[in-house]
């Protein structure tokens, strides 16, 4: 097991300004880059504590906090995670690893682990940093993640990580609109419930 994660071991230099730009770009061009924060809102009572989980350059939470959320974004990329603080002023964001996360926070209503973060995490890790995320959200609370099935992470081995981690898999659909999942989904979106 490495701690270092895939997103940095397994793209190029310069990727993460690339994908900085890249967001920048489709939402200068009017993209609709909310899909996941609309679920997250739509599942979530207003105005509550959301943890953006892999939060990259502040999409997700950036709409969440826009409809009254407190948000905290995390990433390991101080890139990504100054882009955020650059483009989305308002939520906290914070340069972190989720396997070993530990923030001075009250616990968190919900988390959403959205944009294949879980198939970037660090190999070995993923049954940590979902763990991790149970130690931050409340009891009753939800996890939501998403990530594609033809990565190196497969579902059966996310559902075996759940289970040790302790969370409970509430529904899975195969996007974040929620069609239903088949065996042949190429994506998972899945609801855990912390018990």
């Amino acid at each position: 097991m490495t701690d270092i994660p895939r997103w940095f071991t397994s793209t190029k230099d310069g990727h993460s300004q690339w994908y900085v730009d890249r967001f920048r770009q489709l939402a200068a061009d009017g993209a609709d880059l909310g899909g996941e924060a609309r679920l997250i809102d739509a599942v979530t009572a207003p105005g509550s504590r959301v943890l953006d989980a892999g939060c990259g350059p502040g999409r997700v939470g950036a709409v969440l906090h826009e409809r009254g959320h407190t948000v905290v974004g995390v990433d390991a990329d101080p890139v990504l995670i100054e882009a955020a603080e650059q483009d989305h002023p308002g939520p906290r964001w914070v340069v972190g690893d989720l396997s070993k996360l530990d923030l001075d926070e009250e616990p968190f209503d919900i988390a959403v682990v959205a944009g294949n973060v879980m198939v970037f995490v660090a190999p070995g890790t993923e049954r940590l940093v979902l763990e991790s995320l149970r130690r931050h959200v409340r009891p009753g609370g939800r996890i939501v993640v998403g990530f594609a099935t033809d990565r190196e992470l497969a579902l059966e081995d996310f559902d075996a990580d759940v289970e040790a981690a302790g969370l409970v898999l509430e529904q899975r659909f195969a996007t974040w609109d929620l069609v239903p999942f088949s065996a042949d989904a190429d994506f998972a979106v899945t609801f855990l419930r912390v018990p």
